[in-house]
């Protein structure tokens, strides 16, 4: 296949004014016309950025390629990224072995089953986060009044985190996340949230609890399979992705459903659990918060989408774009992807990556999202923005999408 000379810098632009939900439309440019295409970015390297939803499941299934930020040719999202992981390398980054012990060591908590076993808690959560917001002022931040809270209560709660320590992981999650973080100041806040955990998990040597960090230092630190450091780390990844993808979402997917009231409408006026758990799918194929992309490095030669991938050329996999595909979510009797319709079938999106390294939580935030956005809309049937769709501030900043204020009223 002949590719076109353009190499675009990626990431790449949403157009917020015209639509704050679309990812940018020279990324659609390149899936119609040929599904991948070499892009450059930060460090000037030129890695292959994967468009379309067939050749990005591929690609992430494939035996070719690696997770591996170690390797030298891996094209990490930015310098303070590459810094951050260079201290506090996780299995998520991982392969074979070294990614596949650490996660079965977790996965039993995060199952589908423990995860509906956490839903009343969730919605005792969320309704009294609720009561706060109808007895506060209007317009009020639901960011901050729920958006934030709702995820972080529960993710302190499974890791057995104390909650007083949500101020300080928030601000830390923050410097992770921000496009403008120096790579010192990434590193520092590793450094300090690796401290705060390792400190929680000294507790747990004498008194462990009911919650993964206690099961983890019983089953793994004590008998000396993983270190105090290990722990901390997969600590620190549960916990910062835990509130941050989560938060992230229900602000935004309010957005998205107060500026389309009558799929909202469906969603409040249904007492089908189906209705909202598909809704939920919808929203997350939609909206795709991780809008830098995932990202790999080819190990052997390899084909995708007929051009020749070389062992040491970096991928791209462009889930936000993949999860607009045409030809995936289009079928009979609902709108193109580029449309919120929440009776779509769109349970095969990417929003939660694909194959073995796929999102570990994600029982969780469906169960979290169901909640929230059912409750919200049925509790506060005239909820509205605050502001018009095009004045807020988007997180076009940081590696994940989203809102830094949300003001509502009703």
């Amino acid at each position: 296949m002949t590719h076109a000379v353009d190499v675009p810098q990626y990431p790449m632009p949403r157009n917020v004014e015209r639509c704050p939900f679309d990812p940018a439309e020279k990324l659609f440019e390149i899936q119609r016309v040929d599904g991948l295409r070499r892009v450059r970015i930060w460090d000037g390297t030129q890695p292959w950025l994967v468009t379309r939803h067939a050749d990005v499941r591929a690609v992430m299934a494939s035996p070719h390629v690696s997770a591996d930020t170690d390797n030298p040719a891996y094209p990490h999202s930015s310098a303070a990224i590459k810094a951050r992981r260079a201290r506090a390398k996780t299995f998520f980054t991982e392969d074979g072995a070294a990614h596949d012990i650490p996660r079965r060591a977790l996965a039993r908590d995060f199952t589908a089953k423990r995860m509906q076993g956490m839903r009343e808690v969730v919605q005792t959560v969320t309704d009294q986060c609720i009561d706060e917001m109808l007895a506060g002022p209007k317009p009020t931040d639901l960011v901050e009044a729920l958006a934030l809270p709702v995820p972080s209560v529960m993710i302190c709660e499974l890791l057995g985190v104390p909650y007083h320590e949500h101020d300080r992981f928030q601000v830390l999650t923050k410097v992770f996340t921000a496009a403008t973080s120096t790579a010192q100041d990434t590193v520092a806040a590793a450094e300090e949230m690796l401290e705060m955990i390792a400190v929680v998990i000294d507790g747990k040597m004498d008194n462990p609890t009911d919650d993964t960090l206690s099961r983890l230092v019983v089953e793994q630190l004590i008998p000396g399979h993983m270190t105090n450091e290990e722990i901390a780390r997969m600590g620190l990844l549960l916990l910062t992705a835990g509130h941050e993808t989560s938060a992230n979402m229900i602000a935004l997917g309010t957005a998205a459903l107060l500026s389309n009231p009558a799929q909202a409408a469906l969603i409040r006026n249904s007492d089908d659990p189906a209705v909202v758990a598909g809704a939920v799918e919808e929203l997350l194929r939609y909206l795709t918060i991780v809008h830098s992309g995932a990202r790999r490095v080819a190990i052997d030669d390899f084909e995708i989408a007929g051009t020749e991938i070389h062992a040491g050329d970096g991928l791209i996999l462009d889930f936000g774009t993949a999860n607009r595909d045409t030809a995936a979510f289009t079928s009979n009797g609902h709108g193109e992807p580029d449309d919120l319709d929440i009776s779509r079938p769109a349970r095969h999106h990417l929003a939660f990556s694909f194959g073995v390294h796929q999102c570990l939580g994600q029982q969780l935030a469906r169960v979290e999202l169901q909640v929230v956005y059912s409750t919200l809309l049925k509790r506060i049937p005239t909820l509205a923005l605050a502001e018009p769709l095009e004045n807020l501030e988007y997180k076009t900043d940081m590696s994940i999408y989203g809102l830094h204020r949300l003001p509502v009223t009703w």
